[in-house]
């Protein structure tokens, strides 16, 4: 076992969220979406939507748990959505795997129990708003989404 978690640090990250060891098992997987979706420019970081994608698919595959990944699909929304309308990003594949992330947010949001669901509904609405200023029918594809899964905006 201590070779497996010495080998690598995707592994000590399985291996905490799989046994919840340390305070917060979602927060390596945050930080690797955050680095993914909001690069540093300064430091000519490049985004990669496959490598935050591969962080959830990483926390899934170690825990899976409903309300881990509605948190972190919706976290990604809050990143890719910020980091696009502070720097003005134009990209169309990147606006492309945030509208099919908002949609897998909500389709994990309606598992989930009554209580939990409005606090994560009301921050993709923050995404929503953000992404109208996007282009690219980013906001409308959002809207077909959540009229799609029941909402009433």
């Amino acid at each position: 076992m201590h070779d497996l978690y010495a080998a690598s640090k995707e592994n000590q990250t399985f291996l905490h969220a799989r046994f919840a060891l340390g305070d917060d098992v979602l927060q390596p997987y945050k930080s690797t979406l955050d680095r993914w979706l909001w690069p540093d420019a300064f430091k000519n970081q490049d985004t990669s939507v496959a490598k935050a994608k591969k962080a959830i698919a990483d926390y899934r595959k170690a825990v899976g748990q409903p309300d881990g990944l509605a948190e972190l699909m919706v976290f990604y929304c809050e990143r890719a959505a910020g980091f696009s309308h502070d720097i003005g990003l134009q990209d169309e594949g990147y606006f492309d795997a945030l509208v099919r992330m908002f949609g897998q947010a909500l389709t994990a949001i309606a598992v989930l129990p009554d209580a939990a669901r409005p606090a994560l509904l009301e921050r993709l609405a923050v995404v929503r708003n953000i992404s109208r200023d996007l282009g690219y029918g980013v906001s409308d594809d959002m809207d077909e989404l959540l009229e799609a899964h029941g909402g009433d905006d």
